[in-house]
């Protein structure tokens, strides 16, 4: 039995480990995580978005399934943990003969080795020594750096270059371990939320999906909020300008705008909307008195705070209606929209407690304002604004990033780095003909490799011809100086 349940682990284990597995897992994270950016997320999507993106049936759908907060979705999270664990399972397998081929690098050759090389080639030499030493004047013009290999009836040459990139597959593996390790701290420990602030409102909750909520250790404060449009009235970009409060002090202050976010704490602070509040901020009047004609006030409202017009008179904003309509004996609200604006003031007397309803424009039914000492004209209306922020806590990032600048390292060591050897070797032929038998091989991109070792023939015929060219002129000169001698 115990025999059987090994068997089988075993299996699973290769099979876990199999390059198809981790082809057919791999292909699976990519195409869920396309359909994570192409299908509207929750909470960075606003509802009513989402609403109007997809009807009630297909949102019900994808909620259930999980599709519209992928990447904490608790199989997303189960398939880069499966992912992960067939890379591993890969690399056990197969690392150890590739550590053994990097850290052991095969030197000598043997006569087997040598007629199996595909590319290798034979030069007749005079002795072994000058031949050894043009093959190393040949590798050093190459750019390589020769060893002498000392075996037990010869001395022979070994040459490479960029052995790391046979390792190269390994740090590809390691790059992705790291993402999904990334992808897998912030699918458990990392959370979204969305707020909306208007200017002087801070928070320290951040609602989450799902009706909870997530407490901040700091609180965020909006200090501003706009939108700047283009020429035709469509907006160009939305700002907001955030602080952050610890310990009842500000510690860090910033402007954000689309794509530049503030982080503080591991916390990011997304801008992602803007939008009118459709309450007042401040109403611009000019105020004239009915008894001293040409006395002009230039006042400022905001609501239910009382502005002095003098010694005995106050007037206060009560009620703003963006798009008023009556009905009934009773002034409504017909939208949030500023297309039929409505202000209701009280002009208010210290002295005898009087209270003046004023409507801007005045209402028929409604409206006193000839009973009041003042008329009043509105020079400018400001609204409130908001500023819609995602706020998300991902502390998985710095594994993403990581794992990202490995992989460019690693796919830049497969792809450019190509790893050449070189083996040089006097040998003798059938017969007997003292020859220097060289061959080279690359684990990729052999037809460069083919110039490579052309070159290499080619420069070595040239050293070994200067040497015999040496060699003649120095016989030469010998053969003189006996001759004069004599």
């Amino acid at each position: 039995m115990a025999t059987k349940l090994i068997a089988l682990l075993r299996k699973g284990w290769q099979t876990l480990g199999a390059i198809k597995t981790g082809v057919v897992l791999l292909i699976t994270v990519v195409i869920v995580s396309a359909a994570g950016t192409l299908i509207l997320q929750r909470p960075m999507t606003d509802p009513d978005e989402m609403s109007r993106a997809y009807s009630p049936q297909v949102l019900r759908l994808l909620d259930a399934v999980g599709l519209t907060n992928v990447f904490h979705a608790w199989w997303f999270v189960a398939l880069l943990v499966l992912v992960s664990a067939s890379i591993v399972a890969a690399s056990v397998e197969r690392f150890p003969n590739a550590w053994r081929y990097f850290s052991r690098p095969y030197r000598s050759t043997d006569e087997s080795f040598r007629k199996a090389l595909p590319g290798h080639k034979r030069i007749p030499i005079k002795d072994e020594e000058s031949g050894l030493v043009a093959a190393e004047r040949a590798l050093h013009s190459l750019g390589f750096r020769p060893e002498r290999v000392i075996g037990a009836d010869r001395v022979a040459l070994f040459a490479e270059r960029n052995r790391v990139s046979e390792m190269a597959v390994y740090i590809v593996h390691a790059s992705l371990l790291l993402i999904f390790l990334g992808g897998i701290v912030d699918g458990v420990w990392g959370w979204r939320g969305y707020i909306s602030l208007e200017r002087g409102q801070q928070v320290t909750q951040v609602p989450l999906k799902g009706g909870g909520s997530k407490a901040l250790p700091f609180a965020i404060r909006c200090e501003g909020a706009g939108q700047e449009n283009y020429k035709d009235g469509s907006p160009k970009r939305w700002w907001s300008k955030l602080a952050v409060m610890e310990g009842g002090r500000e510690v860090q202050r910033k402007e954000i705008v689309v794509n530049d976010p503030l982080v503080y704490g591991g916390v990011r602070f997304y801008q992602s909307g803007y939008g009118s509040t459709g309450k007042v901020e401040q109403l611009l009047l000019t105020a004239s008195s009915r008894e001293n004609k040409g006395q002009l006030h230039d006042i400022a409202l905001t609501m239910n705070t009382p502005v002095e017009l003098d010694a005995d008179t106050t007037v206060r904003l009560a009620r703003f209606i963006p798009d008023y309509f009556v009905r009934d004996g009773e002034v409504y609200n017909r939208s949030e929209r500023v297309e039929n604006p409505a202000v209701q003031m009280f002009v208010e007397s210290k002295k005898t407690g009087k209270s003046i309803e004023v409507w801007l424009p005045e209402i028929e039914g409604f409206a006193h304002n000839s009973e009041s000492p003042y008329t009043f004209e509105a020079k400018d209306l400001q609204l409130g604004s908001f500023t819609g922020l995602q706020v998300s806590y991902e502390p998985g990032q710095w594994a993403v990033w990581a794992g990202c600048l490995l992989m460019g390292l690693g796919l830049a060591t497969a792809f450019y780095l190509v790893h050449i050897r070189f083996w040089v070797v006097p040998v003798r032929d059938t017969h007997g003909q003292l020859m220097l038998w060289f061959g080279g091989t690359a684990n990729k991109n052999r037809e460069a490799f083919q110039h490579k070792f052309d070159a290499f023939a080619e420069k070595l015929e040239q050293e070994l011809a200067k040497q015999s060219e040496v060699g003649s002129d120095a016989c030469a000169q010998a053969h003189a100086t006996t001759f004069a001698g004599d």
